[in-house]
């Protein structure tokens, strides 16, 4: 089984493993536990109910971010036009590294946001 240390990235802390009610005041998803520093409002959820986090922890700004960049490319894929996985594999190629929207910074999301995505 492996094992996981989440770290706060302001403070670098481990964060705890929790409900996300812990965030919420209630358990949202069928996929409700987290990863969470209350103290610097920070997490990221986890796979299924299990320790491996989707992507790296977020700030608010992060979060928001994150939310713009999936707003401008799920369409894509949800319209049945394209295969999620071509999407990211686009995305992938543009800027030159392995892209996931989970683990993108504040930088990545805003170029990413910039980009005219190439199909």
């Amino acid at each position: 089984m492996k094992t996981y240390i989440v770290l706060c990235p302001v403070d670098g802390k481990p964060a705890p493993w929790v409900e996300n009610k812990e965030k919420y005041g209630r358990n949202y998803g069928k996929s409700f536990m987290c990863y969470y520093c209350r103290e610097h409002d920070t997490y990221v959820g986890c796979h299924n109910n299990t320790r491996a986090p989707l992507g790296t922890m977020a700030d608010a700004e992060l979060r928001k971010l994150r939310m713009a960049v999936h707003a401008k490319i799920d369409p894509l894929w949800r319209s049945g036009q394209y295969k999620r996985k071509d999407i990211y594999k686009a995305l992938s190629k543009q800027l030159g590294y392995q892209y996931h929207t989970g683990e993108s910074t504040k930088e990545t999301c805003r170029q990413v946001l910039e980009l005219e995505i190439a199909l």
